[in-house]
């Protein structure tokens, strides 16, 4: 529990502002933890402190989102990949759109999605382009990326009901039902979810077709549910899970970012990386996030990658032998395995964690949305 020091400090803060090691035990994964005791009487007693973390955790989000925008959201309402060559994908778009939509902030929301409308909705089958070069002006792959299709539908049902607009409302409808009829098949391992349209199916791939899990983005699925009723995303919310239990390898039982259903049974995709690396970092973020008591189990494989602020890591990880490549270097990776660590173990994320900011696009959204996660879902963690 958060101490009133800690509160108080946050409280004046978020006024304020508008070489290849072997992990070893150090990164074990896969362990199911042994949740602590709770006691009844002092859990009543703290009730109090709770909702004062609640109301904090919301506080700090709204200044926390501004900062954010402030850095990677320009005036027109593009998202800005400072790592990559500020371009924008439909992937940061869909992270624009959430957090302005979590943080009632109606009027960035409506230029991030006037932008991305304008840009990225240009194909015919309703999904959106995934990328987009200023040095070009233009769109430079006219592919989807089906984790941007659906954080945009997401946070445009979000912004439906937050901002009255049920004009929103239906075009996520549309959105999730493209996804629906052009992402979902059903395969020998069961319903699955294309990372795009073309290029990861059966025809396309040696060992296809490739999966990603971490475009599953479980706390989403009950949304699409109700945008796309016509298609099953209860199903397909439990063969993720199924596949995260089963598509795991090595020392670690680490799920790589890549993972081929060509075979009997998953395996590292042959054209890719066989790493946990800067994609499947964001599973340990939606499990927590998902209140489905099997996304909580799939969680606690992942509680004792990094083990806190005084632990080295947390690292991209060869999932084959779990030697660790290279370091996950942002506050973000950190926060996003600290909240795994918080919802499996009731442990504390450091102060510091959850001060911390990134430079770089992604780890500071990674941090953002564990905020999110945060302040919607798991005021306790704060």
């Amino acid at each position: 529990m958060i101490v009133k020091g800690r509160l108080t400090g946050l409280i004046v803060a978020a006024c304020l502002q508008a070489s290849p090691i072997h992990a070893g035990t150090e990164t074990q994964a896969w362990v199911t933890p042994q949740r602590p005791l709770a006691d009844e009487a002092s859990s009543r007693s703290d009730q109090g402190d709770r909702e004062a973390n609640a109301r904090v955790a919301r506080m700090w989000f709204k200044a926390e989102w501004q900062i954010y925008a402030s850095t990677f959201v320009t005036q027109d309402g593009r998202v800005v990949d400072n790592a990559n060559g500020n371009v924008s994908h439909s992937e940061g778009q869909g992270y624009g759109l959430l957090l302005a939509a979590l943080a009632g902030d109606s009027d960035r929301f409506d230029k991030i999605w006037r932008w991305t409308e304008t840009h990225m909705m240009v194909r015919p089958d309703h999904l959106l382009s995934w990328r987009w070069d200023p040095q070009k002006g233009a769109i430079t792959d006219t592919n989807n990326a089906t984790d941007g299709d659906i954080l945009v539908a997401w946070a445009l049902a979000q912004a439906a009901q937050k901002f009255n607009r049920p004009d929103y409302r239906v075009t996520a409808a549309v959105i999730a039902g493209a996804i629906g009829a052009n992402l979902i098949k059903n395969g020998d391992h069961g319903l699955i979810l294309l990372p795009a349209a073309q290029g990861f199916s059966r025809d396309d791939q040696p060992d296809g077709p490739v999966v990603n899990l971490s475009y599953w983005v479980f706390p989403a699925f009950s949304t699409l549910k109700d945008l796309a009723p016509a298609y099953d995303w209860e199903a397909l919310h439990a063969n993720g899970l199924k596949l995260l239990n089963v598509g795991r390898f090595g020392p670690l039982r680490l799920p790589p970012d890549w993972l081929s259903l060509g075979g009997q049974t998953p395996a590292p995709a042959q054209k890719f990386p066989s790493q946990f690396g800067y994609n499947a970092i964001r599973i340990p973020l939606y499990l927590a996030w998902d209140s489905a008591p099997q996304a909580r189990h799939a969680l606690s494989g992942f509680v004792n990658l990094w083990r806190g602020p005084r632990s080295a890591g947390p690292y991209v990880i060869d999932v084959n032998s779990g030697s660790a490549e290279q370091i996950l270097d942002g506050a973000g990776y950190r926060l996003a395995l600290a909240l795994a660590r918080c919802v499996s173990l009731d442990s504390p994320i450091d102060e510091q964690v959850i001060k911390s900011r990134d430079p770089l696009y992604y780890p500071d959204t990674l941090r953002m949305l564990s905020l999110a996660a945060i302040q919607e879902r798991l005021p306790q963690c704060f």
